[in-house]
Parts: C-alpha cells; sequence; structure tokens
C-alpha cells in the first residue's frame, strides 16, 4: 500500500470535508482525511447551524460573505445535484437598546454596509412584521439583514465529503492519530491507530482536539473547550421558517434564536459557558436552574413564552481562543503544518471559506482573505482580534 500523500488532513468535521474538498477542487492530487470518528460526528454535529454575516471582525465579515455564497447554491458550487445543506433563508435581525451594546451594533452594521453586504436599519413596527412574536420596545437600533438564514451542519460536511470523495480524496474514519511525525523542523506526516502516513503538509483541523498540536510539537495552542446549552422550547405561538433569526444585545446572556419548526424555538446564549478540563464533546448536564434563567430571558421578549415548555435540549462545545476568533495558517516553527483551530461557535459559518482558505495556502495559492490577522503570533503580540462585542460567539 502507498502510504505517500501530497497532503494529509486531520479532521473531517464541516471544516475538514471543505478543505479536504478544496484541495482537491484546486489540483492536488493525492489528499488523505483522518478522523478519529466519523465524517461530521465530533462538534459539527452539536451546531445550532445559523448562518450570518454579521461580525464586528472585518475579516470574518469577508469570510462569512464569501462563506454565504457558496451556500446559496451548494449543489451547484460542488457538482452535485445531491449535495445539501439544509438551507432555510429567513434572514437574522439583531437589535440593542440604549447602553453598551448600541455603538458597537451601530458600527458592525457600518463595517457590513461598506463590505458591500444588504443590510437595513429598520423601526420597531417593520421588525414586529418581520418576527410577530416579539415585542421590540427596548429597541434603540434594528438591524436586517435578508441574506442570511440557518442550516444543517452535519448535511453539509457530509456533501463535501462526498464532493472530496468524488474528486479522488480518500478519507478514512475511526483513525486516531497519534503522533505528527517531523524532522528537522520539517513535517513528515503523521503515525496513527492504523500505520503511518507520510506527507509533507499536514493540515490540522481538530477542532476542541487542536491541545493535540501543542503536545506533538510543544507549540502553544491557546484553545479550550468551553461547553453551551441548547434549548428547544415549545411555545404557544408558531416560530415559523419565514421569520428571521434573531439575536437580542439587549439580554444577559446575548440570546440567539431560530426557528425550530411548528411551535418550536431553538434558543441558546451567546455568552461564555462552562470551561471544560479536557476536550470532551459527550453531551453534558444542564441544570433546572440554567433551564430558567434562559426561560426568563426568553418571555421578557416574547411574551407568550412565559409559558412554554421545554421541548428537548442538548450542549455543545466551542474550540474557544483568547480573542474568541481561529487561529488559521501555517506554523512557522514546523514547516508544513497548517492549522484551523479555536473557531469559538463561528465555525460552521464560515466553513465554506475557511476550507477555501486553507486549502489555497496549502498549495502556495493567493489567499481570498489574507490570513495574517488570524496568526497564532497574535497572541505573543498582543494585536488581538477582538471583536466590539467583546468576548462571545456574536465576535
Amino acid at each position: 500500500m502507498n502510504n505517500n500523500y501530497d497532503v494529509i488532513v486531520i479532521g473531517a468535521g464541516v471544516i475538514g470535508s471543505s478543505v479536504a474538498y478544496h484541495l482537491a477542487r484546486f489540483g492536488a492530487q493525492r489528499v488523505l482525511v483522518l478522523d478519529r470518528t466519523q465524517i461530521g460526528a465530533g462538534t459539527t454535529s452539536q451546531s445550532s447551524g445559523i448562518l450570518r454575516t454579521h461580525y464586528s471582525v472585518r475579516e470574518n465579515v469577508e469570510l462569512a460573505k464569501s462563506s454565504w455564497a457558496i451556500f446559496k447554491d451548494l449543489a451547484g458550487y460542488l457538482g452535485d445535484e445531491d449535495a445539501a445543506s439544509g438551507l432555510v433563508k429567513c434572514g437574522y435581525l439583531i437589535c440593542a437598546p440604549e447602553g453598551p451594546k448600541l455603538e458597537p451594533l451601530r458600527q458592525a452594521l457600518a463595517g457590513q454596509v461598506a463590505q458591500g453586504i444588504e443590510v437595513n436599519l429598520i423601526n420597531r413596527a417593520q421588525a414586529r412584521e418581520l418576527l410577530p412574536i416579539a415585542h421590540f420596545d427596548d429597541a434603540a437600533l434594528i438591524g436586517h439583514e435578508p441574506e442570511a438564514g440557518f442550516a444543517d451542519a452535519y448535511l453539509t460536511a457530509t456533501s463535501f465529503a462526498r464532493a472530496a470523495r468524488r474528486l479522488g480524496v480518500k478519507i478514512m474514519e475511526g483513525v486516531e492519530v497519534q503522533r505528527l511525525l517531523v524532522e528537522g523542523g520539517q513535517v513528515l506526516g503523521v503515525e496513527t491507530s492504523r500505520g503511518t502516513f507520510h506527507s509533507a503538509t499536514v493540515i490540522s483541523t481538530q477542532n476542541i482536539w487542536a491541545t493535540d498540536i501543542e503536545r506533538w510539537t510543544g507549540i502553544l495552542t491557546p484553545v479550550s473547550a468551553e461547553r453551551h446549552a441548547v434549548l428547544a422550547l415549545e411555545g404557544p405561538q408558531p416560530y415559523t421558517f419565514q421569520m428571521p433569526v434573531f439575536k437580542d444585545l439587549g439580554s444577559p446572556g446575548m440570546l440567539y434564536c431560530r426557528s425550530y419548526g411548528g411551535t418550536q424555538m431553538l434558543v441558546s446564549e451567546g455568552t461564555v459557558g462552562e470551561t471544560l478540563p479536557a476536550p470532551d464533546n459527550e453531551q453534558g448536564d444542564i441544570s433546572l436552574d440554567y433551564m430558567v434563567e434562559v426561560g426568563e430571558q426568553v418571555a421578557q421578549r416574547f411574551l407568550t413564552y412565559e409559558t412554554a415548555g421545554l421541548a428537548s435540549s442538548w450542549t455543545g462545545v466551542y474550540d474557544v481562543t483568547p480573542d474568541w476568533n481561529p487561529v488559521l495558517g501555517r506554523l512557522p516553527d514546523v514547516k508544513g503544518l497548517i492549522v484551523g483551530y479555536g473557531f469559538s461557535g463561528h465555525g460552521f459559518k464560515l466553513s465554506p471559506g475557511v476550507g477555501r482558505l486553507l486549502a489555497q495556502e496549502a498549495l502556495g495559492l493567493p489567499t481570498d482573505v489574507s490570513l495574517a490577522p488570524y496568526a497564532l503570533e497574535r497572541f505573543r503580540t498582543g494585536h488581538l482580534l477582538t471583536g466590539l462585542y467583546g468576548k462571545g460567539a456574536v465576535s
């Protein structure tokens, strides 16, 4: 068996699958993807699936914009009529009351417009028309992004993986990478539970398991696993697929919510979650107190949801960096090692664009967006990519 490859990708979540597809699309001949479990079965499967270009970090807006263009026609982009992302194009509504979040929202909306994104400033009555189950009495500023919505991260990952395989990529599931092979500062391949595979280029898309990089190389990997709870509430009024995803900067938890079909609302907090002592994406406990706390926040905005019941709940794990933005690109201390980790809740939204970027970087092509702001070096120099909203997944 020939175990030599042009590029090896570690991880077959939505980022790794996108990277693999784009490597083949851009001409890489022998690409191997290794995943410790199954395609899309890790943190990808826990995503809330929200798609928006609203960020206060300019580079994130560019990546989200290019990703949205792909999400809108995934089947066409992949050349596979069966490819699907489960996209629901319902728009995105975000509001802030008077207070500390108002000016950041104003600046972020202006930044989107400056980057050519359709964003409308609307009044309370217009917001109520779009989302009639909510009230906006306290809203001092409301932005509406019609080109937004939500989709299914697992479907997207499997679509990228299938398209990658069609282009000749080899994907091996149930294979754990145990060691990175490095000699004289140059990557030579990986040692795994299924043997050794050789390549001078390795791309790690390991999410919360990116701490392996530090174990293998000694290079600081500032990422922690952070658990977040997601609730599906059964309300008295329908939250239809036509109603927009909603971000409430006025709530203590900076709640985000969207339709979950019928009368159900999917809701979670956009703030800091529970830091785990080690990478672990198993389901965690959600306390009754937490459910009550989130339910009270929901009822402040959606008055009739005061009587809502809990339909289901789960936990998802973010790979969080100190500035809540990813580390992307080459690690200069180890030639041939490229990373994409620390997406801090943004991974699915940015996955098509990030897949293109990392593939372009690996193959020596010009990148769509500069990787410089996402370099690991920023944590040493202090040039952090902290968004105007501070810590949290809206960035």
